[in-house]
């Protein structure tokens, strides 16, 4: 038996493909959990960054607040004196650069999403996932990505 390739076919096939590739982009999940230590858990979309970079001082990360790194695409804030955290400075709902750290939340400009900033959980949406979290450490005054 033969089979003919119709327009048809290639047109389902490239479709299929499209989609599978659009729902793996949308996908990828993160760890949500918190730690208190000055190192933060590695999530699955860690920023690939030189490890060692210093990131900022210390005193440069507002107590309750937080600072966004364009360039590593992160966000580190201290939520409590003495606490850091990062997170993927990519907002989960469709992947634009947050621009504020403010009133206690990581806020992405494109369609609202704010992000708690002691565990990246979603405060306000259209984001449903967390922030992945990122690794960082603290040495001396400095931040560094892990």
């Amino acid at each position: 038996m033969t089979y003919e390739t119709t327009r048809r076919t290639v047109l389902l096939a490239t479709g299929a493909t499209g989609a599978t590739a659009l729902v793996a982009a949308c996908g990828g999940g993160g760890d949500d959990s918190g730690s208190t230590s000055a190192q933060s858990p590695t999530g699955e979309d860690a920023t690939s960054g030189p490890a060692g970079q210093v990131l900022a001082n210390i005193d440069e990360i507002p107590v309750g607040g937080g600072k966004i790194f364009k360039d590593e695409e992160i966000v580190v804030t201290q939520p409590e004196q003495g606490q850091f955290k990062a997170f993927s400075a990519i907002c989960t709902h469709q992947r634009c650069l947050v621009s504020t750290v403010s009133d206690g939340t990581i806020n992405c400009p494109c369609h609202g999403s704010k992000f708690k900033i002691a565990d990246g959980a979603v405060a306000h949406g259209p984001a449903t996932r967390p922030l992945p979290a990122e690794k960082i450490m603290v040495e001396g005054n400095s931040v560094r990505l892990a």
